[in-house]
């Protein structure tokens, strides 16, 4: 994780009082608690993702963001629903697409030697 940094103020308006960023390989997560017109704060989280087209001389870089808006009267809800969601992931065993009963047993048996955080879980979210 990287330090805080505080902020003035974005393009869009909103004050940035706080703010923390965590590199993830091509990706980068900023969590900002911002205010809005109110003088209430929220949290935006923002995954921005290195998009490299091209090859060589001719490449181009861009960068593809997502957001989420995390008002105050959600905090409880989202909190519990991202830890019950990380320990089923770390708990459970990683299950096979289901072919049949002969190929998904051996399927897990390959699998069970394997820990679950060394398999990659991808998260997309569009709004």
């Amino acid at each position: 994780m990287e330090d805080s940094k505080k902020r003035n103020s974005d393009a869009s308006g909103k004050d940035i009082i706080f703010s923390q960023s965590v590199k993830a390989g091509k990706r980068i997560y900023y969590f900002d608690v911002k205010k809005n017109r109110k003088d209430e704060m929220f949290l935006a989280i923002t995954e921005s993702k290195k998009i490299v087209t091209e090859e060589g001389e001719n490449s181009q870089i861009s960068f593809e963001k997502h957001k989420i808006f995390l008002y105050q009267e959600d905090f409880d809800k989202f909190l519990s629903s991202l830890h019950n969601s990380i320990e089923f992931i770390t708990t459970k065993k990683c299950i096979p697409n289901a072919k049949d009963e002969n190929d998904a047993t051996t399927d897990k048996e390959e699998a069970e030697g394997v820990p679950l955080l060394a398999h990659t879980i991808n998260v997309d979210l569009d709004f």
